[in-house]
Order: structure tokens, then sequence, then C-alpha cells
């Protein structure tokens, strides 16, 4: 029997990025299940890593449910909030901290005294938030905007991040202190296509959840769309193929889904299943080639130098603009290859693209959630 998480009526969600089930079969995945229970069991900071997709909030709420914790599972979206809103969101404040503040208000940390923070997206946090968030953790205590009262606290955090901390460290974006006190027990989460084990029974279970909605019940997969399934790469990982298979049963004759029925973005196969990365040939020759060609790196420097010594006004912004629209342009304003190719996560991104006036500036889904 194959160990299915899911969030809590997960049908009456809304769309979003987010892989609304995790299921584990593939051999990968059972070991990766055992350490994730193992981990539960202690009171450790767990730093969860994976693509966007994976389903790392999943497990985040399944350490929590393991843990034997009373208080409340919160999830937070780093990302979602504006820089001026998450310091308070966070940490709460007093009345009258800041202009609109009309009351005191606990934040995420307070209202998950006794039970599990999970912050999503812990790599877009600015340096100043990351001070302030490596205080909670050593003092185990919270200070409220606005307020010199120190707050204890009993929570456990989770973490999570789709972009390389380490990288992150080097560059001088994330603090090295701040990275080894969440990365006290670290999750890696596979992407989809590195534990096939699991696409197939996967996708059943979205046929399973999806099919009685649409008049379907007994609904299958034709051997063709099992191999297609097979073979595809799955960039957007558990949350592209559920909108296949959703897609699928809806366009599907006579309750079998046939490979012609799966709507796959691109052409991306794979030789090679257990490779964790995806193969050159999927990824547009405008992004990748760095590691190919290293008199890439040379032509690139000089081009950069003969623009230094030109004067060009606001260089940092003008090259940035060009890499942030060559790359989105080179993935077909694909947001989530776009981000991993570039290394950053995809909210990063989409702060980017606003600013380039490359999408609008809306959110597409709330930054907390409460259980």
């Amino acid at each position: 029997m194959n160990k299915v998480l899911t969030f809590p009526d997960s049908l009456g969600m809304a769309l979003s990025i987010r892989a609304k089930a995790l299921l584990f079969h593939d051999p990968q995945s059972l070991a990766l299940l055992d350490q994730v229970e193992r981990v539960a069991r202690s009171e450790a900071t767990v730093l969860v890593i994976g693509e966007t997709g994976t389903g790392k909030e999943l497990i985040a709420r399944h350490i929590h449910a393991q843990s034997g914790r009373a208080g409340p599972f919160i999830a937070v979206n780093c990302g979602a909030f504006s820089e001026s809103l998450i310091d308070a969101e966070l940490f709460g404040h007093e009345s009258g901290a800041f202009t609109g503040a009309s009351q005191a208000r606990a934040g995420w940390f307070e209202a998950a005294n006794g039970g599990t923070l999970f912050l999503d997206e812990i790599g877009d946090l600015s340096m100043a938030l990351q001070v302030k968030l490596l205080r909670v953790l050593q003092e185990r205590q919270v200070v409220r905007l606005g307020s010199r009262r120190a707050i204890p606290l009993d929570v456990r955090l989770v973490a999570a991040t789709n972009v390389d901390l380490h990288k992150a460290v080097a560059a001088g974006r994330f603090r090295s202190d701040l990275f080894y006190r969440l990365s006290v027990a670290t999750v890696n989460l596979p992407p989809l296509h590195a534990r096939p084990g699991d696409i197939l029974p996967l996708a059943r279970h979205f046929i399973r959840l999806y099919g009685p909605k649409l008049g379907l019940e007994d609904a299958v997969l034709a051997p063709a769309a099992e191999a297609a399934l097979l073979a595809y790469d799955w960039p957007g990982n558990i949350r592209e193929l559920e909108n296949v298979v959703h897609y699928a049963l809806i366009v599907c004759r006579d309750g079998c889904l046939r490979a012609e029925d799966l709507r796959m973005g691109g052409s991306a196969q794979r030789t090679v299943l257990a490779s964790p990365v995806p193969p050159a040939h999927a990824v547009p020759a405008a992004v990748v080639g760095l590691d190919a060609d290293p008199d890439i790196l040379g032509r690139l420097e000089t081009l950069l130098g003969d623009l230094v010594e030109s004067g060009e006004p606001a260089l940092f912004d003008t090259v940035e603009e060009r890499l942030i629209r060559t790359a989105f342009s080179a993935f077909e304003q694909n947001q989530v290859q776009t981000a991993r190719a570039l290394g950053i996560s995809r909210n990063v991104l989409r702060t980017h693209l606003k600013r380039f006036g490359l999408i609008g500036g809306g959110l597409a889904e709330d930054g907390a959630a409460v259980v």
C-alpha cells in the first residue's frame, strides 16, 4: 500500500504551483520517508530543499504530524509578502508601531506557539530579516515591532527553499550562521523525474481524485499514455503531473486516457531516468553553455569590461534586465524553468519580472495557511 500525503480539502484549494499530493512508492522515496519520520521525532530545526512543485510543504506537514506537537501547523510563504509587511507578519506588532497599525497583533511565530512554523521560500528573506530570524532561533523568544517585551516561544521551525543556499551564502545573499542554524536536519526532496517509480502511482491517485468529479469512476491509463508519462522530464514536478492528468480526464473518451490526451509542455524527453539534472537538450542554448564552452565566460567578461569602460549609465540594471528578459524568452515565459536556470527562487524572479514590466503585479496565492 502506497503512503500518500495530501493537503486537507485538497480539492477545494485554489490552483497554484504547490504539489497537492506526495506518494512514496519509488525506493528513493521510501528511503526519504524513513528519514523524514526519524527527523520528525526530534526537536531539530529542519531545512527542506527541493524544486518547486515537489511537495516541500507536504513534507513539513508530515514532520509536524509525526512530531506529536499539540500546537498548530502554520505555513508562511516568505516571498508572498512585501518587504515592509513581512517583518510585522512574522514577529507581530504593537498598536501604533507603524502607520496603519491601529491595534496590536501577534505574528506568525506567536501563532505557532506549541506547534510548527513552516517558512517557505526562506531564501527570499532580506539580510535584515535574516538577522532577526537568527536571533529568534537563538533566544527562543520574539519581540513585537514597537515593543521591548520579549515573548517566550516553543516553536518547531521547518524552512524550505528551491534555491542553492550554499551559492547564496557564497554570493553574500544569505547569512552563513543562519544557514547552519536552519540546516540542523536537512531533507533533500528529489524532483519527480529522479523518482520514476512514483510517476504512475501519482497519476492514478489524481485519476481517482478527479475522475469521480467528472463522472469517470473507472478511468484508466492506456499503455501508450503510461509510457509517455514515464518518458517526460516533468520540469513542473507533481503540480504539472496533476494538471496533465486533470486535463486528460476532461478530454478523454470512454474513460481511457490515451497518449494524445496528455498535454505536456514541450517535448522534453529523458534518456537517463535517475539523473536529477534536466538534460542539456531540454534547456535553451541561450541560457546554458557556460560549462560546455568555458570560452563563453571569457567573452562575457570582455563584453562587460567594454561596457564598464564605456561609462554605460545604470550598467547593473541594464545587464540584469537583459539577463532576465533573455532567460524568460528562452523558456517561453515559463517562470519555474526560468527561475531554475537562473538559480533564483520563483518569487525573486517574479519581483524582477514585475519590475521590468514582463508580468502584472498581482500575487497568485495567500502567504499563509493555518491548520
